[in-house]
């Protein structure tokens, strides 16, 4: 086999593919998900000569790689990175590049694309990919110069990186990958209107921020996905401690404070606790940190903490006053704030009867669900497998639907980054390449998938990547042969009418899924003999004295694993105030 040549030291002709691999490895990228293609291949040509300083895992399909690139942006906090070729390898990318936009999530997407000249010819695997992804993205080029390539990277890892971080996404020709040019690797940047300061409260807002919680009788803090991507989990507990205030968090806020706390009142809005919703509803001060007051939190926007002030401190400053007006918006990074607020801060002189009154609904209405149903509810198999693996700090994705809100109610989070969920796209598909490169970026952590069937076969083909890869990820199943979440909406709302929501074969109209003895080989798929064929460990359970001597083998087996579980499809996920509507609207049974 020939020797592919290292590329050549700053200083003599370069092409432009080393140039964009030597730029990676240069600003610290170790891990690539990367699909080769006609129009990519010499970028992955130039890979194969840095295997010893960049780790290149092949995904099976071009969405995983980028959902896999997330897995790691979101549990280490660094720019996650994704490539893929031309055409249909870069519009598959594109709902990984609008998820990350929706969620802040720091990725850099590097596309392939047909040479310079053929560009707008509809030339073979041609789209303009820049054009299609101009909405979803934070910023994006089309590299047209090779001598650009080295400080578009640059650039384009700061942009994805600094203030509200988001996706940024580089399309780069053929032909710029092959020519040649004498690299600057430390180019001055040509971002003219962009700042890398983050924006800073000041003193004044500071001060009023601590005059209004001194004033509150009845104050909740709303915390959401800002604080853990500005790493101020920390100053988050402090500020608690300081001022004994009660605390509920968004679904992307989950561990940026223990959910096992005390005054922690967990997540608020959709299928928040009744107890969160009840305290924002009566709240006098609310103090929203890092927050978008999205829709799926708010309900009927103009009722949600109708008769409370609001503090809102964002890094964006196209968040304030956009969804809910606040009569304290203040543009800072929440870390900062946070810290310089730690400083001055007192507690509210007497909220002991509101913390009180808080956790007797806390006391009185919990999430629940039915212990006395004979086989296994997809509640119980997530608080089993919490309870199990509390010691050991797993790390924990999930796919859409059900049993991402199931997770997000019974498995406690007591840390931030150990929750990836698809939160403003809500994209089916999510979970398994998400904890695929959790894995590769932790590979001594126990990574877990919560997921349902619906959406765990949108990206079913990843469970390759992790058997060739040597990555350990175990799969809790939660099998009910349905779309759950629209089949619970079909039930509320469309009077149990099915639209499509079964997922089984259509000569067995309805899987009973209620430990009627009904096995693996007798359902559609039977997902043990896929998780055998793609060489995992896997066993199939339905009843509860199996459970948790199931759990625990899947914990401990030593490679991927897929533990399915028969789940019933009648279950609800409660409580739930429905769209558009408010607390007073809370169906809790």
């Amino acid at each position: 086999m020939a020797t592919i040549e290292k590329t050549k030291t700053q200083g003599e002709l370069t092409t432009g593919a080393d140039i964009v691999i030597q730029s990676l490895v240069n600003l610290g990228v170790d891990l690539i998900f990367a699909y080769p293609g006609g129009c990519s291949m010499p970028m992955h040509q130039s890979l194969t000569k840095f295997s010893d300083q960049i780790r290149t895992i092949l995904p099976r399909h071009e969405q995983g790689g980028g959902f896999a690139a997330q897995g790691v942006a979101r549990t280490t906090g660094r720019v996650g990175v994704c490539m893929a070729t031309s055409g249909p390898g870069a519009t598959n990318l594109v709902t990984a590049i609008a998820d990350a936009k929706l969620d802040s999530i720091p990725m850099v997407a590097i596309s392939a694309q047909v040479p310079v000249k053929a560009i707008g010819s509809d030339a073979f695997q041609e789209t303009p990919i820049v054009e299609v992804c101009r909405g979803i993205t934070k910023h994006h080029y089309l590299v047209t110069d090779v001598t650009d390539l080295a400080r578009v990277i640059k650039e384009a890892f700061l942009i994805a990186a600094t203030g509200r971080p988001g996706p940024v996404l580089i399309d780069i020709p053929k032909s710029v990958q092959l020519e040649s040019c004498v690299p600057d690797y430390d180019p001055p940047l040509n971002l003219p209107g962009y700042t890398f300061d983050l924006p800073h409260a000041k003193p004044e807002q500071i001060k009023q921020i601590a005059a209004a919680i001194k004033l509150s009788k009845r104050p909740v803090i709303y915390a959401g996905g800002g604080i853990v991507l500005a790493n101020a989990s920390d100053d988050l507990r402090e500020l608690v401690e300081k001022t004994g205030i009660p605390i509920t968090m968004t679904v992307m806020g989950l561990g940026a404070y223990p959910g096992t706390d005390p005054l922690s009142l967990d997540m608020l809005g959709m299928h928040g606790s009744v107890y969160a919703n009840y305290a924002v509803d009566e709240a006098d001060l609310l103090i929203a940190l890092g927050v978008r007051f999205d829709d799926r939190v708010t309900g009927k926007v103009e009722e949600f903490c109708k008769h409370g002030k609001i503090i809102h401190v964002d890094v964006d400053a196209s968040e304030l006053n956009k969804n809910k007006p606040a009569h304290i918006p203040i543009c800072s990074d929440v870390k900062y704030a946070l810290t310089e607020l730690n400083k001055i801060v007192e507690p509210p002189e007497d909220i002991s009867a509101w913390v009180d009154k808080c956790m007797k609904w806390k006391e009185d209405e919990p999430f629940s669900f039915d212990h006395s149903y004979d086989g296994i509810t997809q509640q119980l198999a997530i608080e089993e497998l919490w309870k199990l693996t509390a010691e050991q700090d797993p790390i924990i994705t999930v796919g859409v639907g059900q049993h991402q809100m199931w997770a997000a109610q019974f498995f406690k989070f007591d840390q931030p980054r150990r929750w990836l969920s698809s939160s403003g796209l809500g994209t089916m598909g999510f979970g398994l390449p998400a904890a695929m490169g959790v894995q590769a970026a932790n590979p001594n952590r126990l990574v877990i998938d919560i997921d349902g069937d619906g959406s765990y076969l949108m990206n079913i083909q990843e469970m390759a990547t992790c058997k060739c890869e040597k990555l350990p990820v175990k799969v809790l199943l939660l099998n009910n042969q349905h779309l759950g979440m629209v089949v619970q909406w079909e039930d509320r709302f469309m009077k149990g009418n099915r639209a499509h929501t079964y997922l089984g074969p259509i000569d067995h109209p309805e899987w009973a899924g209620d430990g009627d003895g009904i096995g693996p080989s007798e359902r559609y798929p039977n997902f043990v003999e896929i998780a055998r064929g793609f060489g995992w460990g896997t066993s199939f359970i339905k009843s509860k004295e199996e459970l948790q001597p199931a759990l625990k083998e899947m914990i401990e087996y030593d490679g991927p694993y897929l533990l399915d579980v028969q789940v019933p499809y009648q279950e609800h996920v409660l409580p739930m105030i429905p769209g558009g509507m408010t607390v007073k609207d809370i169906i809790k049974k």
